[in-house]
């Protein structure tokens, strides 16, 4: 693990056994784990050491991965060879896609009974990039998850503002940002 990641998965084990709040409002139980885009492979390989740390405060650990949900579900659109040939007309059909992702995060928190005391990892996130918005996204998902939503988010953060893959501009969150560079 590169020292930026070890210093990441530090960062983040200090602050995942700090005594959750039961009061807390669905947008303050979200954290995001910032990291470099071009770190996302060897983050990917290592995402068991966050898992550990979670476990080792004592919370459960499930991992949703977006990486693939674009694909699955436009194959699984009546008019999936339309959209291959005119790709443009995907646009027209986003929407359903987010409902797409909305629903199957829904099934997948229940498939694993995630309760108050789990920790519900996001990690794909840049998969989203040019298809729908990653705040929209953890704005419908946060509320579903009852414990910690950890966001995997290759990027950036500075000044209150996140920025997926550094390519355009972010958006400010009230979420908890946990990077590589500052202890936490």
């Amino acid at each position: 693990m590169s020292n930026k990641l070890k210093r990441l998965a530090d960062n983040f084990a200090s602050h995942i056994q700090v005594p959750w709040r039961d009061d807390a409002a669905a947008l303050q139980r979200v954290i995001f784990c910032v990291y470099d885009e071009t770190d996302e492979l060897r983050l990917r390989a290592r995402i068991d050491e966050f898992e550990l740390s979670s476990k080792e405060a004592g919370h459960e650990w499930h991992v949703f991965d977006l990486t693939d949900t674009f694909a699955e579900w436009l194959a699984s659109q009546r008019y999936a060879e339309s959209y291959f040939k005119k790709p443009e007309l995907i646009s027209t059909v986003l929407p359903k896609y987010q409902q797409h992702i909305i629903a199957s995060f829904e099934k997948f928190l229940t498939d694993r009974q995630a309760d108050e005391n789990s920790v519900v990892a996001l990690q794909g996130v840049g998969s989203l990039f040019g298809l729908t918005k990653v705040k929209g996204i953890v704005d419908n998902l946060a509320p579903m998850v009852k414990g910690r939503l950890v966001v995997f988010f290759p990027g950036s953060y500075e000044n209150n503002n996140y920025r997926l893959l550094d390519a355009y501009d972010g958006w400010g969150y009230l979420a908890v940002p946990i990077t590589a560079d500052k202890d936490h």
